[in-house]
Formats: C-alpha cells, sequence, structure tokens
C-alpha cells in the first residue's frame, strides 16, 4: 500500500482544462484526480485481475514502441520496470476510480498512463506530477487508445480469470461428480417428471446428467469462447485504422502480448470491430449463463431430493453444516445449494447486463459500455468459481444417499406398472395404477386380486431393476 491521499499535502497540476490540486503522496495524476470528482457512483473500482491486465498490455506497446525505436533505452527500462510493479500487485491502491465512467474506460487508461509515468520519473530521480522526462500522453500512451488497449485488457483478464480460476473449479467438479456416480450407481430409485413419480432411474445417472452438462460446457462453449478471445484490437488505436502507430506496430505488440501472458493472441483481421463491439465477450457471458443453469439444476435438484427428513422426499443426505433456523431446533436447511443457486441468479442478471450493453452500447464506431462489461464478466467468473468450490467442497463430497427411503418408495411406486402396458394394454394397466393408489395397495397385489393373467413371472415384470 502506497498510503491513503493527505488533502493537507497537495501538488498543483495541470491540463487543458485549467489547474488542480492533486495528492502529493499519490502516483496517479490530474486526470485521475478529475474522474474521483466526477464520477463519484458506485464505489466500486476495477478488480486488481484486470488492472494487473492492463498493465500487461501496457508492457507489450511499450516493448513494440522500443523496437521502433520511438522510446529511449533509459526511459523505457524505468517504465518497465514501473509496469513490473504494478503487474506483481505493488500499486493496487493506485487506481481508486469507480467502474461507471467514460463508456471507453478512459478515465482507467489515463489512471494507469500516469501511474506509470509518476513511477517511471521517480526511477529516473524526478518528482512525481512534472509528466518529464516521462509524459503520461506522449510516452507512456504511445500508439495507443483507450479504444483499443481497454478492450485488449477485457480479452486478458477474462482469459487469465477462466484459465486459472474456473477451469480449475470444473475439473474438480467433474472429478467429484464422477466418484458420486460409481458411489451411486447400483442405486435404483423412482424417477420423477412433473414432479409426479415415473418409472426408475439409476442415481447415478441423475449425478451422469450433471456431469455431461459440466463437460459439454467446458470442451464445446467455453472453449470455443476463449478461442474468440485471442482475437484483439490491438494497434488500431482510436477507430482500428491504426492512426499515430509505426508501421509493424500492431503484430510486434500482439507477439509480445503472447509471451507475456502465455496466450497465442492474434491481431483482429477487422480491428474497428474489436473496438466497436464486444461479441466475443458476449459469448463468454453466454457460456458462462449456461454454466449457472447446470449449477442451478444441479442444486436445485440436490435440494429437492434432500427434502425433509421425514415429510419431503428424504433421497439424499445432506451433509448438515450450521443449524437452519433461529426458532426451530434441529432443523437444517440445504444452505449450499441455496448459495449457488443465488450465485447462478446473479450471473444471469450479469449475463443480460453484458448483452443489453453489447445492444444498447455498441453504436457506430465505438462501444461506450467497456467497464460495465467487463466488471460484471469477471464477477460472474469469481461468483461461479467460488460458489462451485464452496458447493463441492460443504455439499458434495459429503452427500450420501438415503437407500431405506429410496428402496421404500421405490416398493410403493406406482409407475411400475409402465412394465404391464404391453403385456395388458394401457388401458388396463393405468386401471390397475388407480385401484392401487386408491387403496394404498401395491401394484402387485392388485395384479394377483384382480385374478388378470399375465405371460411370465409377475415379480420379475415388476422388478424395478429391470427396467432400467
Amino acid at each position: 500500500m502506497h498510503g491513503v491521499p493527505n488533502v493537507a499535502k497537495t501538488r498543483k497540476e495541470t491540463d487543458s482544462i485549467g489547474e488542480l490540486d492533486v495528492p502529493d503522496n499519490v502516483y496517479w495524476g490530474i486526470n485521475t484526480q478529475r474522474a474521483l470528482m466526477n464520477f463519484k457512483i458506485s464505489g466500486r473500482t476495477f478488480s486488481p485481475k484486470f488492472i494487473q491486465s492492463l498493465a500487461q498490455v501496457k508492457k507489450a506497446c511499450l516493448i513494440a514502441n522500443q523496437a521502433s525505436r520511438l522510446v529511449p533505452d533509459d526511459i523505457a527500462l524505468a517504465i518497465l520496470t514501473a509496469i513490473d510493479e504494478v503487474i506483481q500487485g505493488q500499486f493496487d491502491d493506485q487506481f481508486p476510480i469507480d467502474i461507471y465512467q467514460t463508456g471507453s474506460g478512459t478515465q482507467t487508461n489515463m489512471n494507469m498512463n500516469e501511474v506509470l509515468s509518476n513511477r517511471a520519473n521517480e526511477i529516473l530521480g524526478h518528482p512525481r506530477g512534472k509528466k518529464s522526462p516521462v509524459h503520461p500522453n506522449n510516452t507512456v500512451n504511445m500508439s495507443q487508445s483507450s479504444n483499443d488497449v481497454i478492450p485488449t485488457a477485457m480479452h486478458v483478464s477474462t482469459l487469465i480469470a477462466v484459465k486459472d480460476t474456473l477451469l480449475p473449479t470444473l475439473n474438480r467438479l467433474r472429478g467429484v461428480l464422477e466418484e458420486k456416480i460409481k458411489q451411486f450407481e447400483k442405486i435404483v430409485k423412482v424417477g420423477r417428471t412433473h414432479l409426479q413419480d415415473a418409472v426408475p432411474i439409476p442415481l447415478s445417472t441423475e449425478f451422469s446428467v450433471y456431469k455431461e452438462q459440466v463437460v459439454s460446457l467446458q470442451t464445446r462453449d467455453i472453449a470455443s469462447a476463449m478461442e474468440g478471445l485471442l482475437y484483439i484490437p490491438l494497434g488500431g488505436t482510436a477507430l482500428g485504422t491504426g492512426l499515430n502507430t509505426p508501421r509493424g506496430f500492431s503484430e510486434r505488440a500482439t507477439k509480445e502480448l503472447s509471451k507475456i501472458t502465455g496466450f497465442k493472441f492474434q491481431a483482429n483481421p477487422v480491428q474497428a470491430e474489436g473496438i466497436a463491439s464486444h461479441a466475443a465477450i458476449v459469448k463468454t457471458s453466454a457460456a458462462l449463463r449456461s454454466l449457472a443453469l447446470t449449477c442451478m439444476k444441479m442444486a436445485n435438484d440436490i435440494r429437492w431430493l434432500g427434502s425433509g427428513p421425514r415429510s419431503g422426499l428424504g433421497e439424499l443426505i445432506l451433509p448438515q453444516n450450521e443449524p437452519g433456523s433461529s426458532i426451530m431446533p434441529g432443523k437444517v436447511n440445504p444452505t449450499q445449494s441455496e448459495a449457488l443457486i443465488q450465485v447462478a441468479i446473479q450471473v444471469i442478471g450479469n449475463d443480460a447486463s453484458i448483452a443489453a450493453a453489447e445492444g444498447f452500447g455498441s453504436i457506430l464506431d465505438l462501444n461506450v459500455t467497456k467497464p460495465l462489461m467487463i466488471t460484471n464478466l469477471l464477477e460472474s467468473i469469481h461468483l461461479l468459481a467460488r460458489g462451485i468450490d464452496s458447493f463441492i467442497e460443504n455439499c458434495l463430497v459429503g452427500l450420501e444417499a438415503n437407500e431405506k427411503r429410496i428402496k421404500q418408495q421405490l416398493e410403493h411406486s406406482l409407475m411400475v406398472v409402465t412394465r404391464l402396458a404391453p403385456i395388458i394394454g394401457y388401458d388396463k394397466a393405468a386401471e390397475i395404477a388407480q385401484t392401487a393408489y386408491k387403496t394404498g395397495k401395491s401394484i402387485r397385489e392388485v395384479v394377483v386380486k384382480s385374478g388378470i393373467e399375465i405371460d411370465g413371472d409377475l415379480d420379475e415384470i415388476l422388478d424395478p431393476t429391470k427396467m432400467i
């Protein structure tokens, strides 16, 4: 941390608008200070993950400019040192601007330029706030615009978050689901459609549904979204035309960014597309929405199957993590399911905001909702990863089947009558089911009492395990 601004000690800085006092102990400058005055909205700032990704983009641009001999080596070294410090998280507290700012993210880009400029000047033995010899616009922002570096940082931060946070969590989820499938593979239970009893189904099959959805999302939707994020508009500057860049800058900067991050970035063949619109971000968010829906189904199913313990379905025994009621002693609730459902709802809401931001914000040559889109997307990744991790650790791992209850319900199931339909006809089978329901007898008892001739062993025909 580099200290809370001391309003008693300030330095004067000037820009095209005029003069302003800036706290003397901060690394930001007049543009950031104006933004702090003008955008007092949510109190939310960009995450360190995004700030550090933006610094990686700045590093790639600096190296590309240096290769074109546009930045002297001593100046470049000082800026590079400052960039690496930001990437390492040493200046996280120097990026205080509200996420609700100009839609291009210009204030945050300028915040970064000022921090790097002031820190580089300090390294070179000069005071902060003088913009010399390292100027925030002329030097740090050389060959760049907020319009191309912010979208590029959006892609970088998203890829890092998915790779380092979400994918490891999904791998853990797949592994635990596989364990549950093996654990439950010999347990046959009553299936349910429309919340009504249906034909028998293995408990393992229900968990195979969750695993298949997770695998499909990870290998298809999320993987495809990550491929789309590899195309970046870096070097397109303001409108994708490459104005004020040296020849070959886009290719060099993109190549350097690939080295820095480990991702195989490519220049967007139409750089204006990555500036005016953010289809790759929308596609990624849609994949996260699908994952949220999968999580919601899994969490909902498990809390239904664990309902009770005496007056519900009671087929699963959920871990007892904490008391569930302040008034009803001994009550235990499916809290992890409820937490994950809330996470899923928030992610779905974030996706709706991102979709609206793309639709309403992509006007002519610039999407002007970039901060909203990336903030929501990174939040969705974070929430899903943490929410799923919590669900795995505090619910899924310790989940047990209530085999006694499952067997009891299966023995009284009316839907085993389905096996009789091909033998005695649908109408007669339905009549037997209705009689069994009204009298409280089993299907076998009604068949025997009715005297209906059955071709074959009745016990074997009505054996639920033969119906899967």
